[in-house]
């Protein structure tokens, strides 16, 4: 499973609330706190990757228990057997670190890399993190598209690429499922809805949604490389 090595992540608390979190969050039923990563959760994924996908959070059954991004969860359980389609993803099931999973010309994050109390991050838990996330956008040297998984995720990122000059009023990149916009660096940037459960079962996303955002997502890379 490669990873960007990010330095000070493992063992990170600069945000206080959500460390104290972790520690008093209770297991699942029939699990103990000691089958739980409870930390900061690193992003993995082809390192050569044109596509980076970044998440709000781990959630707290599944990343944050697994110590992957979108493993073990209901998110997981069907985003990656469509990335397995699109040609993403090794395999189609995503249940553990050593599972054997890899990921081709895809490298997956999340924009805070701790799990946050009612899956909502507040203003500087998102800005500390945030050099995390910068160098792993900064890591990957072919990334040409960079998908923004939910709404939360989305104005990280354009906070994040406001502060380097690359958009102007955040206004003017709005989220939507498909919306893609042209970063000044020449970056693009796509808004997809959330893979939970709760949208899938409202039917808020589906299967073919996603799937057709993902080729859409392989046209733009395409383009940018020849």
């Amino acid at each position: 499973m490669a990873r960007i090595e990010l330095d000070g992540l493992q063992g990170c608390r600069r945000c206080t609330r959500l460390a104290e979190f972790i520690e008093q969050l209770p297991p699942g039923k029939g699990r103990r706190r000691e089958d739980y990563h409870n930390a900061p959760v690193n992003g993995f994924g082809d390192l050569q990757a044109r596509v980076c996908l970044v998440g709000l959070a781990p959630g707290a059954h599944g990343a944050n228990r697994t110590g992957r991004p979108f493993t073990g969860d209901g998110a997981g359980t069907f985003m990656y057997p469509l990335l397995h389609q699109a040609g993403f993803a090794s395999q189609p099931d995503a249940i553990a670190v050593d599972d054997g999973l890899e990921l081709q010309d895809l490298y997956i994050t999340n924009a805070v890399k701790c799990l946050p109390p009612e899956n909502r991050p507040n203003a500087d838990e998102f800005s500390n993190c945030r050099p995390y996330l910068v160098k792993e956008l900064e890591s990957l040297q072919n990334l040409s598209v960079i998908i923004s998984l939910g709404h939360g995720a989305h104005n990280s990122l354009l906070r994040l690429f406001q502060s380097q000059g690359m958009v102007g009023r955040l206004s003017d990149v709005p989220f939507g499922h498909g919306a893609v916009h042209r970063l000044a660096n020449g970056l693009w940037l796509i808004g997809c809805y959330h893979t939970s459960r709760y949208n899938v079962q409202t039917g808020r996303m589906n299967n073919e949604m996603f799937l057709d955002l993902l080729k859409r997502v392989k046209t733009l890379a395409q383009r940018e490389n020849g």
